[in-house]
């Protein structure tokens, strides 16, 4: 063959190969494209599903709004971390923006409900220490420009104690608020809050203990590590829970833990962030609370660890079980904003379990009844209570999809304290509602 057809018949090859390989570039182009038109679609019909259950649901938040926003204690979402031993998995930086109680509705922490600690600090003055706490370092309760809230603001490096009338129990559940001033790039990479369970009430570490560390880091995503140390334990547990919360501690932080013997949860917000069913190695040896601050840089970039509303509780088991059980149950986990009848989102957890349980059989009906502390007139109080028993029985029927002719709501005011309101424990006590079985 002439050397000028052995370039012709090569370059025929190619051109018949090229727009083979071309073809079929194209054909898996063009299947990529219709699987991404897909996932645009899917997501178009899941944002817009998503708005019409948020704008229902807002209007239980904030009656009447019907803009969207929730109350702005709870701006910003956390997210499900990696870890070996929880069964999550590493997801990107977690989205920011104003949550709904659409977000919440699938929130399954239950704080116990038997109160054993409360504090708000609303007994102490500014600028003093709080005066139901110890510490090795120092502190100060303070107030955020534009609000009466106070907060206790613990200084770097001081490791503090809640001053508890008895030991934890085997299951509890503890929450609080934290703020944390003036994170920016310029935040240690070693800023974080350490949340300590501990044997002892004494001013040290050095004993047995569970441990999460809130990493403050704004310049690399840190997450969540979480260490138990027990003497004697052949198999310890040490976890970094990898996850970007840089964003979500830019804000207020609801935190929940829930103790059940062995096992320890956590959340951020809305979000669960541990869940680890063996962490507690001996629970006969977790009996006392401790928070630890380093790392912050109060002088130089006024940065404070600020915590308010620390809530202890006896109890966080199964709720439905107990309703079943003995026809009745009494709950402070329900919240609502200061003087109304807005239901805060972190109450879905209860609110969640009452409608299981009505889901389940479909043969029970519920009296729902709201009770209130003293403060404030004794026909205000009568008012606001029934105004919140219509709110449980509104986001039970309007989230859930209970028929509204299987509760019933009532409130009864001060009239029947179970605690003295004299007291911020009592007081906490007092706010509560029941769920009767009819």
């Amino acid at each position: 063959m002439k050397t000028s057809n052995k370039l012709l018949y090569c370059f025929t090859v190619f051109l018949l190969v090229g727009a083979s390989a071309q073809g079929q570039f194209l054909k898996k182009l063009s299947k990529k494209a219709q699987k991404a038109a897909e996932r645009t679609v899917e997501r178009r019909v899941e944002k817009e599903t998503t708005k019409k259950t948020d704008q229902a649901l807002d209007s239980i938040l904030e009656p009447g709004s019907g803009n969207g926003q929730a109350p702005n204690t709870q701006d910003n979402p956390a997210g499900t971390p990696n870890g070996t031993n929880d069964n999550t998995t590493n997801e990107g930086p977690i989205a920011t923006g104003p949550k709904t109680l659409a977000v919440y509705s699938k929130f399954d922490f239950v704080p116990g409900d038997k109160p054993l600690y409360h504090d708000d600090f609303s007994q102490d003055f500014i600028g003093d220490f709080p005066s139901k706490w110890n510490t090795n370092g120092s502190g100060e309760v303070v107030n955020l420009e534009g609000s009466a809230d106070k907060w206790y603001a613990i200084t770097n490096r001081s490791l503090t104690v809640p001053n508890m009338l008895g030991k934890l129990p085997e299951d509890f559940t503890m929450e609080f608020d934290l703020k944390v001033t003036n994170l920016s790039r310029n935040t240690s990479s070693g800023a974080k809050l350490g949340i300590y369970l501990s044997e002892t009430p004494n001013l040290t570490t050095s004993e047995n203990n569970v441990l999460a560390n809130l990493n403050f880091c704004q310049y690399i995503a840190v997450g969540v590590k979480v260490d138990n140390n027990f003497r004697g334990d052949p198999a310890p547990i040490t976890n970094t829970l990898q996850r970007d919360l840089r964003q979500v501690y830019q804000d207020v932080v609801h935190v929940s833990i829930a103790v059940n013997k062995n096992r320890y949860r956590l959340w951020l917000n809305e979000t669960k962030i541990v869940d680890l069913p063996q962490f507690i190695v001996k629970p006969e040896l977790i009996n006392y609370a401790k928070f630890n601050v380093i790392g912050i840089d109060e002088e130089k970039n006024g940065e404070h660890v600020l915590i308010s509303n620390l809530k202890i509780n006896e109890g966080g088991v199964d709720l439905r079980r107990k309703l079943l059980a003995e026809g009745k149950i009494s709950t402070n986990g329900i919240l609502f904003n200061s003087g109304s009848a807005d239901i805060l989102p972190q109450s879905m957890g209860i609110i969640r379990q009452i409608s299981q349980v009505l889901t389940q059989d479909g043969g029970i009906k519920l009296k729902i009844v709201g009770h209130t502390d003293a403060d404030g007139s004794e026909e205000n109080n009568l008012k606001l209570s029934q105004a919140r028993a219509e709110s449980v029985k509104k986001a039970l029927t309007t989230v859930y999809g209970i028929a509204p002719d299987r509760l019933m709501a009532e409130g009864k005011g001060e009239s029947a304290p179970v605690g003295d309101n004299t007291t911020a424990e009592g007081k906490a006590q007092n706010r509560r509602v029941e769920f009767i079985k009819l």
